[in-house]
């Protein structure tokens, strides 16, 4: 890969980890090495069984117990984003992966599990071959001015409004 780039996908509407993960496979059939992150999150989703097909070329590493997006995180969630910062910073520090996602780093910062002064400090200082995907409610819009595409996912209407819950493998 010759220049990588930073994308943010944020915003109240639904569909932006899936994005992320539809540019990971992609990326992944073009022999690309990808590290997933993922914030806030350690349920059993899917997305994790499904991308074992690919672990040749996708790391998965998650940094949380459950999604609390409504609620608040306890010490353990905050001490496991800590750490998997801490990871996040070092795998693209040491250049091995040509893209790294950065799921729920939105959730992450806003409930202050992570700096903002540091993300701003990784995104100028990552290789300049590094694609770094961003996704999450609430990213800051300090982040955007430093990203190369920005898009919000916007609801307008969801079915959740109508009492449909999370199904399997629609919504985990």
């Amino acid at each position: 890969m010759k220049q990588g780039l930073v994308q943010i996908y944020t915003g109240d509407g639904k569909g932006k980890t899936t994005a992320a993960l539809g540019l990971a496979l992609r990326a992944s059939g073009h022999g690309l090495k990808i590290f997933l992150a993922q914030f806030a999150k350690g349920m059993d989703y899917g997305e994790l069984h499904a991308l074992e097909a690919f672990s040749d070329t996708i790391t998965v590493r998650q940094y949380g117990r459950r999604c609390f997006i409504h609620g608040r995180p306890e010490q353990e969630d905050i001490d496991m984003a800590r750490r998997g910062w801490q990871e996040v910073r070092d795998i693209v520090a040491a250049g091995g992966h040509d893209i790294v996602i950065i799921d729920e780093l939105g959730i992450a910062l806003y409930y202050e599990l992570v700096d903002r002064s540091e993300v701003e400090a990784l995104i100028r200082t990552r290789p300049a071959t590094c694609e770094l995907i961003i996704t999450g409610r609430k990213v800051p819009p300090e982040l955007f001015d430093l990203a190369d595409l920005v898009t919000e996912m916007r609801e307008i209407k969801h079915y959740y409004q109508a009492g449909i819950e999370a199904r399997p493998g629609i919504e985990f």
